[in-house]
């Protein structure tokens, strides 16, 4: 059977690979520290699970308008309202079967082949094979240290050429944890935009990101550029990894577009889980979000003082998700090879550079704090055992 050349093309996605031998080795009888995947152990809140039990009762569980129930879009957009002090027409709202299909149909509406699109290096892999699947050329612009592994507006203008179409950003970001400061943010969309440019900006993280002095949680990129588009996920925020939910705020001009792919990529998203996520937006369940938000900042504390300790460095510390980027540089080990003898030796799984970009690919790893504050302590543990026996 033949395969296409797009299929063939694609990488495959590491974190979940390491992921999968973590699990043969559970299988074989051995406890694995699984730190590999971006997966929060808390689940839904209690009463998003208890609507999913009401919504599946025997009901004929029919499709959805293509672009979401009205009911939850309207709830997305007063929450972009009263978490983010942003009005969004819930008409711009589009509900989707996870961030990933978000991006997809956002992908498919915007880009064509040979367009170029710029991405951070390091970054989410899938964003880039979503891009590159639609034809497009990514290119891959280096970061550094100091603008925290994120892109930043000289080095927007720097990489961009006559066939530059757009630009991805994330905020906060998969593998670094790191956030685009607010003026920066302002000018890379101000600077694409001044180009027809469209700009997506993925902010499944964002409500996981460190709140001011005086207490504000992160601003939307709505805020400074309303005809951006923003992708967001119940995954993270909310605990529905395997819920398969997202959304996109999109300009109006785009909803039409998108209309039409949903429809034929997707029909809809869930339509039980679209019920039962009407609940996230309760009181109780944001306070629940919260307090699970606070208890992430206290395992990324555990865990930056545990790799300290044990000498693995993070060149930048996270201000939201739940990843921190650390160097094996010193060990005398690729990435690869740390992650892979981590996994045998020690049975931590964690996720290798080689899966977020180039400039890092061989020199960093990505631990995910996701995991239990036990399950963290035991795995920073068995890494110092791992380290000792390097030498």
């Amino acid at each position: 059977m033949r395969i296409s050349q797009r299929a063939r093309a694609v990488a495959p996605f590491y974190a979940m690979e390491f992921g999968k031998h973590a699990a043969a080795l559970e299988a074989r009888g051995h406890h694995v520290v699984k730190l590999s995947l971006g997966e929060p152990d808390f689940g839904a809140p209690e009463a998003v699970r208890n609507a999913m039990r009401e919504a599946m009762d025997g009901r004929p569980m029919t499709y959805t308008a293509a672009l979401g129930l009205p009911a939850l879009r309207q709830a997305i957009a007063r929450f972009y309202r009263d978490r983010h002090g942003v009005e969004v027409d819930p008409a711009r709202v589009v509900v989707t079967a996870g961030a990933s299909a978000a991006l997809v149909l956002a992908t498919a509406a915007l880009v064509d082949a040979g367009d170029e699109v710029l991405i951070a290096d390091p970054s989410y892999p899938c964003n880039r094979q979503i891009v590159e699947s639609f034809g497009a050329d990514v290119t891959l612009v280096p970061t550094t240290v100091a603008s925290r592994f994120q892109l930043n507006a000289a080095s927007v203008r720097a990489s961009w050429t006559d066939r530059t179409r757009g630009v991805m950003i994330a905020t906060p970001s998969n593998p670094t944890g790191t956030s685009v400061p607010a003026d920066e943010l302002t000018a890379i969309c101000e600077f694409a935009r001044e180009r027809d440019a469209w700009r997506i900006v993925d902010e499944i993280y964002l409500n996981l990101g460190d709140h001011d002095a005086q207490g504000e949680p992160p601003r939307s990129a709505l805020s400074y550029d309303p005809d951006a588009i923003v992708i967001n996920s119940f995954s993270k925020y909310f605990g529905m990894t395997g819920w398969r939910l997202g959304w996109c705020v999109v300009p109006e001009v785009l909803v039409p577009a998108l209309e039409r792919l949903a429809q034929n990529y997707f029909l809809c998203a869930s339509t039980p889980a679209q019920h039962a996520a009407l609940s996230c937006f309760s009181p109780e369940s944001l306070a629940v979000c919260e307090e699970r938000r606070v208890e992430f900042t206290e395992r990324r504390a555990l865990v930056l003082d545990g790799l300290a300790r044990i000498g693995l460095p993070v060149p930048v510390p996270p201000d939201g998700a739940f990843y921190v980027y650390f160097d094996v540089a010193h060990t005398g080990l690729t990435s690869w090879e740390f992650c892979e003898r981590a996994l045998q030796e020690a049975h931590v799984a964690l996720t290798p550079g080689r899966d977020f970009g180039v400039r890092t690919a061989d020199t960093h790893v990505r631990l995910s704090y996701a995991a239990s504050a036990d399950d963290l302590r035991e795995g920073i543990a068995r890494l110092g055992k791992f380290l000792a026996t390097l030498g």
